[in-house]
């Protein structure tokens, strides 16, 4: 059923008016702006945020490190919320359904990745919050094929965090190889870091975290992770396989050290500064591998929701009312959030 036009009015959102350093002297990236409650199109849902998870990508936008797509972006795709109307030729969301609405927002689906079942490396892909207005808003508008249904028990901003940091992270455990009973190396525990361990430890994992963060590392105990250190620290032995969270290139070569043989390291992020030269033998040799992460299919989210319906992770959740985005980032910038930030509309 088509109910595009039975919703009406204005909506308040953020948008990447000025891409630059947040939590600086000035107005900042970040502005707030109405406009009209947007129409879903044919084969979308018009989704009325209940939260939005803060990701590490949207501070990349907001500061520059990834170009705006769209003017005045609006940034946020770890969004749930209520389906409040519904597009021509959508058959499985009706008013009313709770959705999430993930960084993957569509794909060409006949190139030979989408073909294969690799749609994350579609050339065509296009993403929430950076091809498309994202979820720093009352409303917005996403394609029906690539929402996620949600259970209705969880708290919104318990959730959110999983349609990013959560797929993400499950699909840089899955690129890790780790074999079973193995020892995982995890550089940085912010939103994603501290989700995965949770997810490997269930899976009968050891977990050994690195991080510059005093809270971080005692969050990550608490989790039930044997060993914390510094970000630089030496391994405890070496690590089966190591996921770099962090988007800091010069730890790529500190955790091929760590690795054992054969051992992989996967790095997670969309940004990373640059790596610092390696060295075959120190760093590659014995058939250690270094791979990256690229978004994610739909497939992975799906596996990891329902895993994560499983075990239930512990999602630790700083709180942010919408009204306070930048401050939400100029927070996350300077590492002053342990775990996950949630922005709730007020």
């Amino acid at each position: 059923m088509d109910t595009t036009r039975r919703v009406v009015g204005e909506t308040g959102a953020w948008v990447v008016a000025h891409p630059g350093p947040v939590g600086g002297a000035g107005p900042g990236p970040l502005e707030w702006e109405r406009r009209p409650v947007p129409e879903p199109g044919p084969g979308e849902v018009l989704v009325e945020v209940e939260a939005c998870g803060v990701c590490r990508t949207d501070l990349h936008l907001a500061e520059g490190d990834l170009s705006p797509r769209v003017a005045r972006c609006t940034p946020g795709h770890e969004v749930v919320g209520r389906v409040r109307a519904v597009g021509a030729a959508v058959e499985d969301f009706a008013p009313g359904d709770r959705a999430g609405v993930a960084w993957l927002a569509r794909t060409c689906g006949s190139c030979a990745y989408c073909r294969t079942g690799r749609e994350n490396l579609c050339p065509e892909s296009r993403y929430t919050g950076w091809d498309r207005q994202g979820g720093y808003a009352g409303h917005l508008t996403a394609d029906a094929r690539f929402a996620y249904r949600l259970p209705e028990g969880p708290p919104a901003e318990e959730l959110a965090p999983l349609l990013c940091a959560g797929i993400i992270g499950y699909r840089a455990l899955q690129r890790a190889d780790l074999p079973s009973g193995g020892l995982l190396g995890i550089y940085g525990f912010g939103a994603s870091a501290h989700l995965t361990a949770q997810i490997a430890l269930a899976r009968g994992a050891r977990v050994a975290v690195f991080t510059r963060g005093a809270a971080a590392r005692l969050l990550a105990l608490e989790l039930g992770a044997t060993f914390a250190g510094d970000s630089y620290d030496p391994a405890p032995q070496p690590l089966d396989a190591a996921i770099l969270f962090a988007p800091t290139g010069e730890l790529v070569p500190v955790a091929l050290t760590a690795l054992d043989r054969g051992g992989t390291l996967a790095v997670a992020g969309i940004h990373l500064s640059d790596i610092p030269l390696l060295d075959y033998q120190r760093h590659l040799f014995q058939e250690r591998t270094l791979r990256s992460v690229t978004a994610n299919t739909r497939s992975d989210g799906r596996a990891f929701l329902a895993e994560a319906a499983r075990i239930r992770p512990v999602v630790h959740v700083n709180r942010y009312p919408l009204a306070q985005a930048d401050t939400a980032l100029a927070d996350l910038a300077a590492d002053r959030v342990t775990g996950v930030a949630v922005l709730l509309p007020q």
